[in-house]
């Protein structure tokens, strides 16, 4: 499966272009921050897309008490709702980082965790994004689940990474 963090970002309809070319769903992990009515939100959703939250920002909860990790999780998972109009269902915490707090919020407000096996590098692979397409292929199998971010270099070599997922057996679609 492809994730993508960081967003609702600039490269989005870039990326939602070569998903709907490549028939691919993703599942998008957003910053509640940068989330407007009037970024593409609907097209994720019209073209089979999932919106999981990421956070209000990119703050590693594990620096932060209890209460105000709910603050960050709860307001943004309001906040994903309130302007999608859908249920959360997914969170992912910035950095990947989490704790017994994290996980016991997650809990009661009924989220599902998703991390990932595969890390992309793509935020340090601006140069040379082909990198991005060897970090992700000389390590998939099965259920893989890959960390991608809303960024140019990451949608320049997207259609590629497909098809190399692809020519190596294996089929990309959401949980």
């Amino acid at each position: 499966m492809l994730s993508f963090d960081d967003g609702p970002g600039r490269q989005l309809p870039y990326i939602l272009d070569t998903l709907k070319e490549k028939k691919v769903r993703a599942l998008f992990f957003w910053q509640s921050r940068l989330l407007y009515s009037n970024r593409p939100w609907k097209r994720v959703l019209s073209e089979g897309h999932k919106i999981g939250s990421h956070a209000n920002n990119h703050t590693n909860l594990i620096t932060l008490s209890k209460e105000q990790q709910l603050k960050h999780i709860k307001y943004s998972v309001e906040k994903l709702e309130q302007v999608t109009g859908e249920k959360v269902k997914y969170f992912r915490p910035p950095y990947g980082q989490y704790n017994e707090d994290t996980m016991s919020i997650i809990q009661d407000l009924q989220l599902t965790p998703v991390m990932w096996d595969i890390t992309s590098y793509d935020w340090d692979h601006k140069v040379n994004p082909s990198c991005i397409k060897t970090n992700v292929t000389s390590h998939i199998r099965e259920g893989s689940i890959i960390l991608l971010h809303e960024l140019s270099q990451t949608a320049a070599i997207l259609p590629e990474l497909i098809d190399e997922i692809r020519k190596q057996g294996f089929e990309l679609d959401l949980l």
